[in-house]
């Protein structure tokens, strides 16, 4: 088996001789890429390759990630891709990763896409608990997460279950609380609306302004012991060197600052670092593989010269690189300030047609309104005259028997003297007969009455429905002038703005201001992160009721100690380096 598979090996390797390329797969965060390669190329001209292709300018900062065994490599720039333990498999794979961290992202990072990966970077990390975060600053660091992603909060758009689909937390955080996947997304959208002006570049730097100062950002972690056996954990970074204990990778038990240290090698398993007083003891420890010294040799170099480097003045190409981000930043802020007036004017061209809309509907219902009114009024009025002409007619109709009831009881009266019985009988039947011609006279009168009170509600009608037909007049002549409510200089002639009051030039004056307002950030900045940790504090007061103890893992203990004690990474960083490095020394030693 053994035999096989070397001769498999000694084909391929004869195989890659007698070709004049190889063939690679480059991982960088957001896509993969493929080159065909030279045989005789260096690992520099694979990352300059790299590099170009991604538009990078800041190539300090990251390298070529490759596994090896049960470790990771990085690839040597002074040395041949194929002379180094690269896998055999084509095409090779590495991943372009950042190798070394700022200690000041909104500072040291210049370019839009160095600032993009490192903000992918981290991300990743801390979804995948690479990086220990709070719960709080996780949701915070979510809503810029989602700044980045989507832009400005819209209501209308961004509406419930938006992020359903986006891993935004930490598995570790969703299980501390008992909380669901919609009360996680109203909490992030509530401090994700409140990120509305910046732009996803800002979103993405605020992300890592907030993440560099979590405990674990940017620190390699090895396992090693020092001379007594006792197993501790180094971690490198940006600032030095720091010793924790296997259990604890939040708070170091001591650190190194680069400044302090003037040698770095190692023999075999043995690191030894020599500290710039030469008085002082070396600082000596076993890692468990040779290879893992070369990777921390590696690290240690490049975090102390970036170290270095950022303490001396910038070279020519980092101040061309700085100039030109200021330009293209005043651009933007320019352009974005073009763009909010645009937006401005937009929106109140918008409003006003809203307005205009909204009174046109109205008086359309008032003429609605008026037009059934007017149609009532003429029923009524039609309506009213039937009854008048009826009410005549009833009258008439009474009249006349009246006047027949009138002849009757004359009748009566000279037939009554035919006899006394007759006479009775016929003074009875006159009373009778005067009296209907009574009760008809009455009827006639309270119906002739009726008749003109009809009359006369009649004309009224007729008089209401004129009115009606003049209002309608009137509504109909307001509409089509102008608008109720509003000024009449303030009701555009046309809704579509004119280019000429959409332009804006760009003056010195913008400049000038311009720069004002990043003076006026500066002298802000202590006010926002006073703000920044109010806001963490608040978001952990509203979800503190829903933790569950029981499942805090020990570095959240650590966290919340750390937090109870008011030590940050940054003091207790300051207060290790206070004490001599010798003591650091001898109680490393100790530990």
């Amino acid at each position: 088996m053994a035999s096989a598979l070397a001769a498999k090996m000694g084909f391929n390797s004869l195989i890659r001789k007698q070709a004049k390329y190889f063939k690679v797969k480059i991982c960088t965060m957001e896509s993969d890429l493929e080159f065909k390669c030279e045989l005789k190329w260096k690992g520099k001209d694979l990352f300059d390759l790299v590099c170009r292709t991604l538009g990078l300018r800041e190539t300090w900062f990251f390298g070529l990630r490759y596994n090896v065994k049960d470790t990771v490599a990085w690839l040597k720039m002074e040395k041949k891709v194929l002379d180094q333990e690269v896998p055999k498999e084509e095409p090779i794979t590495f991943h372009f990763l950042a190798k070394f961290y700022p200690e000041n992202a909104e500072e040291e990072l210049v370019q839009d896409i160095t600032q993009h990966l490192f903000f992918l970077q981290v991300k990743k990390k801390i979804l995948e608990e690479e990086i220990h975060c709070p719960p709080e600053a996780s949701v915070l660091l979510a809503s810029y997460a989602v700044h980045a992603k989507y832009g400005d909060y819209d209501p209308e758009v961004h509406k419930p279950g938006f992020l359903a689909q986006e891993e935004l937390l930490p598995k570790r955080v969703i299980n501390l609380y008992q909380m669901t996947a919609e009360m996680w997304e109203e909490r992030i959208t509530a401090c994700y609306a409140e990120h509305r002006g910046r732009t996803k570049d800002e979103a993405e730097m605020e992300y890592l302004k907030i993440a560099q100062d979590l405990d674990m950002y940017g620190v390699n972690y090895f396992l090693i012991r020092n001379k007594k056996g006792t197993d501790l954990l180094l971690g490198v970074d940006a600032l030095g060197l720091h010793i924790f204990e296997p259990e604890n990778k939040l708070t170091p038990k001591c650190s190194f600052p680069w400044n302090e240290i003037r040698n770095i090698s190692y023999s075999d398993k043995e690191f030894t670092i020599k500290p710039l007083d030469k008085k002082t003891n070396v600082f000596k420890f076993n890692s468990s593989r040779l290879r893992v010294n070369k990777l921390i040799l590696q690290l240690c170099i490049g975090n102390h010269d970036l170290f270095m480097r950022r303490r001396r003045v910038d070279s020519l190409e980092v101040q061309q690189m700085k100039a030109q981000a200021r330009e293209e930043r005043a651009r933007k802020q320019v352009e974005r300030q073009r763009l909010q007036r645009e937006k401005q004017l937009r929106e109140e061209a918008e409003r006003v047609r809203d307005e205009l809309e909204r009174r046109l509907i109205q008086l359309q219902d008032e003429a609605h309104m008026a037009n059934e009114a007017l149609l009532r009024s003429e029923q009524t009025a039609d309506l009213l005259a039937e009854k008048a002409q009826i009410a005549e007619e009833e009258a008439k109709l009474l009249a006349q028997k009246a006047a027949e009831a009138e002849t009757e009881m004359q009748r009566i009266k000279v037939t009554a003297m035919r006899g006394q019985e007759e006479r009775r009988i016929m003074e009875q039947k006159m009373l009778e007969a005067e009296m209907r011609a009574l009760k008809m006279a009455e009827e006639s009168e309270r119906r002739a009455k009726e008749a003109d009170q009809l009359k006369q509600d009649l004309q009224e009608a007729r008089d209401s429905e004129r009115r009606a037909k003049n209002k309608l007049l009137e509504i109909t002549s307001k509409a089509i002038y102008t608008s109720p409510g509003l000024p009449s200089d303030s009701v555009p002639q046309d809704l579509n703005f004119s280019r000429e009051n959409l332009s804006f030039d760009f003056k010195d004056t913008d400049m000038k201001r311009l720069s004002m307002e990043i003076e006026k950030e500066k002298v802000e900045y202590m006010e926002k992160s006073k703000h920044l940790q109010e806001q963490l504090n608040e978001l952990k007061t509203e979800i503190e009721s829903l933790k569950l103890k029981e499942r805090e893992t020990p570095l959240d203990i650590i966290h919340n100690q750390n937090t109870e004690q008011g030590t940050s990474k940054h003091s207790n960083f300051k207060k290790l380096t206070l004490q001599s490095t010798k003591s650091r020394v001898a109680f490393f030693e100790e530990l």
